[in-house]
C-alpha cells in the first residue's frame, strides 16, 4: 500500500508546491481545505483545482466559522494592507494574521491523518517570506509535532510516529517557485491574493500578491495569473 499523507491545501503558491513535493515523494495525497469565513472563496476554487491536478485520493473541505472570532483582516471588517515594502511586512505581526489558524488547521489534519492511518502531514509554512506570522516558525512546527504524538491514540500506543513536514520552511519565494517548477507545478491554477476582485482577479497590491510577484521576478519567470495592478 502506498504511503498516505494529509496535505493542507489552500490553493496558494506554497501549499500547491508542498502538494507537488508530497506527490514526488511517492505519497497518496489527501487534500484538506477550510471554508473558515475568509473574505473570499477564490482560494477554495483554486484548492479544488490543485487537488484534481495532483490526483488527490480525496479532498475534504471543512466548514469553520472563524468570523465569529474575528481579529483578522481576512475574517473581519478590517482593511487589508496594501503597497507595503517587504521590510514593513516582517516588522510586526500583520492584521492578516488569523488567530491560531495553523493550530486549528493542523489539529483537523491530525484527526484526519489518524483516521486514515497516515503518518504524515504536509504544510506550506515558510519562515523567510512569512509576513511575520508566529505559526509559521520552525519551533512552532516542532512543538506541534511533539504535541501530536502525545495527544493521539496512535502516538501513545507507539504504532506510528506522526510527522509534520514543512519542506518550504527555509526557502525564499524564489526558491519555492523554482522548486515547484522543477516538480511540474502549474502555477496558473493557484491563488494568493488576500483581497481579490469579484471576478477573482488578484489585486496585485496586498502583501501576499507583492511577495508572490517579487518571487517570480527573482526567479526570472512570468507569473501566469492575472493582476488588477
Amino acid at each position: 500500500m502506498a504511503k498516505r499523507a494529509v496535505v493542507l491545501t489552500s490553493g496558494g503558491l506554497d501549499s500547491t508546491t508542498v502538494a507537488a513535493v508530497a506527490k514526488n515523494e511517492g505519497y497518496d495525497i489527501y487534500c484538506l481545505s477550510f471554508n473558515y469565513g475568509q473574505r473570499h472563496k477564490q482560494e477554495l476554487l483554486s484548492a479544488k483545482k490543485v487537488a484534481q491536478y495532483f490526483g488527490a485520493k480525496d479532498h475534504l473541505v471543512i466548514d469553520i466559522d472563524m468570523k465569529v472570532i474575528g481579529g483578522s483582516a481576512l475574517t473581519a471588517n478590517i482593511e487589508v494592507p496594501k503597497h507595503r515594502e517587504e521590510s514593513e511586512m516582517s516588522k510586526d505581526i500583520p492584521v492578516t494574521y488569523v488567530p491560531a489558524r495553523n493550530t486549528i488547521f493542523l489539529s483537523y489534519a491530525l484527526a484526519y491523518a489518524e483516521v486514515l492511518q497516515a503518518d504524515d502531514i504536509f504544510i506550506g509554512v515558510n519562515a523567510i517570506d512569512y509576513s511575520g506570522y508566529p505559526d509559521c516558525r520552525p519551533e512552532y512546527i516542532s512543538a506541534f509535532e511533539k504535541m501530536a504524538n502525545l495527544a493521539t491514540k496512535v502516538g501513545v500506543e507507539g504504532t506510528t510516529h506522526l510527522k509534520i513536514h514543512a519542506p518550504l520552511q527555509d526557502l525564499s519565494k524564489k526558491g519555492i517557485i523554482e522548486l515547484g517548477l522543477r516538480l511540474g507545478v502549474d502555477y496558473s491554477i493557484t491563488h494568493s491574493c488576500y483581497d481579490p476582485a469579484p471576478d477573482g482577479k488578484s489585486c496585485g497590491e496586498c502583501d501576499s500578491c507583492l511577495l508572490r510577484k517579487h518571487g517570480f521576478e527573482q526567479a526570472g519567470v512570468a507569473d501566469p495569473i492575472e493582476y488588477i495592478v
